[in-house]
């Protein structure tokens, strides 16, 4: 136990590679436009269940994937953002030296997918984020682009960067996709 704390306390995690754009603020809410990279992802969707539910079912799947429950049997080590679209689509940034030739997941319901890169308009907030936070600052973000951003507005991702056990400094986006 004391693994795992020191583990989310004091360790790293690689992040996916993007760069800033542009920075904005509007209605008292900051956001970015951010190029972020394309790659291979390990993704798996959960349905019929609540988004807090399915999420952290999704997230722990994956976990167990990085962790080592793949054909090669490694550790792969984090990336951040854990990403979650509102059907419940979780997905994770396969580690950069394994993006060329990932390990096949053990669990089936576990897919690797090959991304596009793509431009994305993000806000951030902190604490432990739940389904109303998400869609709190979906709202707010929405409101703060206005009608003057071309973005995809029949979905967006809810970003987590942190793991369970991290206790403050706690890091969530919402990112909508530009068209």
């Amino acid at each position: 136990m004391l693994g795992m704390i020191k583990n989310s306390l004091l360790s790293t995690v690689e992040a996916w590679p993007y760069q800033v754009l542009r920075k904005g603020e509007k209605e008292q809410l900051s956001y970015e436009e951010r190029a972020c990279e394309g790659g291979r992802f390990a993704v798996v969707e959960v349905v019929g269940k609540p988004f807090d539910e399915a999420s952290k079912e999704g997230v722990l799947k994956l976990l167990k994937y990085v962790r080592g429950t793949n054909d090669k049997r490694i550790g792969m080590g984090m990336t951040a953002p854990v990403s979650i679209t509102q059907k419940v689509k979780v997905s994770l940034r396969i580690p950069s030296q394994f993006q060329a030739n990932p390990p096949c997941p053990s669990d089936e319901s576990i897919k690797i997918e090959e991304r596009q890169g793509m431009t994305i308009y993000s806000t951030q907030f902190g604490g432990y984020a739940k389904e109303t936070d998400y869609m709190n600052y979906a709202a707010k973000l929405k409101s703060a682009l206005g009608s003057e951003a071309a973005y995809h507005k029949d979905f967006y991702f809810c970003n987590g960067y942190d793991p369970p056990m991290k206790p403050y400094g706690r890091r969530n986006e919402v990112w909508f996709v530009k068209e």
